[in-house]
């Protein structure tokens, strides 16, 4: 009673009632002797595992301070090879002891792996996405232009006729891809077909491909922006509506929020605030 802080009494009627609730003695008072019963040497067993699982409970929620184990991010390849590095980077040097697993593939697949706990979060590059299972941690306007070597012939030119411009090699990304749907969709209405030379899910080689003179390409301006800076490609000005998409990190709504997804998100956030 002294080392609790309560008077003898009180810990009588606390015995009493746990005595009562579990059905059993657990202490046996012969004279002024008290000990515990056998059942009462079980319960005591029972009560030490407890306070060693809540006391290691304790020091992990220390531990997780600083983030371990693994965190899984899916993105839509533009993003993953244009921007992802960056944040890669930076996670790593705040979290150097998480795991980071990528997994890359278009919008939809994204949401289903998200709905199906494959991802904890995922990038997207797409028309804004709405419901109320998601939370959108980052939203950043980005344009998508038609872009070529800086040696092409239509460099420097304005307002290319989109008709001049579908006869060119085109590098295009893949059927699904929410850019090149949306270029599809505004051709279609005007009954323009582009027939492309290469169809390929990498924008890496379609800008490689570009830097050596092949063809023309509609591709996020972030993904060529230093091949632009650095006089490689240029953009081609072309009669055609301005197309953008939103870059977006999302994650759902029922999500447990571990520390490393904290982190990641608000470095995503502090990087497209500078953007």
């Amino acid at each position: 009673a002294e080392q609790l802080g309560y008077s003898q009494s009180t810990i009588t009627i606390q015995i009493q009632q746990l005595e009562k609730e579990l059905g059993t003695q657990l202490f046996e008072r012969i004279g002024k002797q008290v000990s515990l019963t056998e059942q009462g040497e079980i319960f005591l067993n029972h009560a030490n595992e407890i306070m060693r699982v809540t006391n290691e409970a304790a020091v992990f929620a220390r531990e997780t301070n600083t983030p371990e184990g693994t965190l899984r991010i899916g993105s839509v390849e533009s993003l993953a090879t244009a921007i992802l590095p960056e944040l890669l980077l930076r996670f790593h040097h705040a979290c150097p002891k998480v795991e980071t697993i990528i997994k890359t593939d278009m919008s939809d697949g994204l949401i289903n792996k998200v709905r199906n706990n494959e991802i904890d979060l995922f990038f997207t590059l797409d028309q804004k996405i709405y419901g109320s299972e998601w939370v959108r941690a980052v939203q950043q306007e980005e344009d998508i232009i038609f872009v070529a070597s800086s040696g092409h012939s239509f460099a420097g030119k304005e307002k290319i006729d989109i008709e001049k411009l579908k006869n060119e090699p085109f590098l295009l990304t893949e059927k699904g891809a929410s850019y090149r749907y949306e270029l599809e969709r505004i051709l279609s209405e005007r009954e323009i077909v582009i027939k492309p030379v290469l169809e390929i899910g990498n924008t890496e080689t379609i800008i490689h491909l570009l830097e050596h003179g092949m063809g023309v390409s509609f591709l996020p301006m972030f993904s060529v922006s230093k091949s632009i800076e650095r006089g490689i490609l240029t953009q081609i000005q072309a009669d055609f509506p301005t197309v953008h998409m939103y870059s977006q990190l999302l994650y759902h709504k029922n999500k447990w929020i571990t520390s490393q997804m904290k982190t990641f998100v608000a470095i995503a956030q502090e990087y497209f605030k500078n953007k």
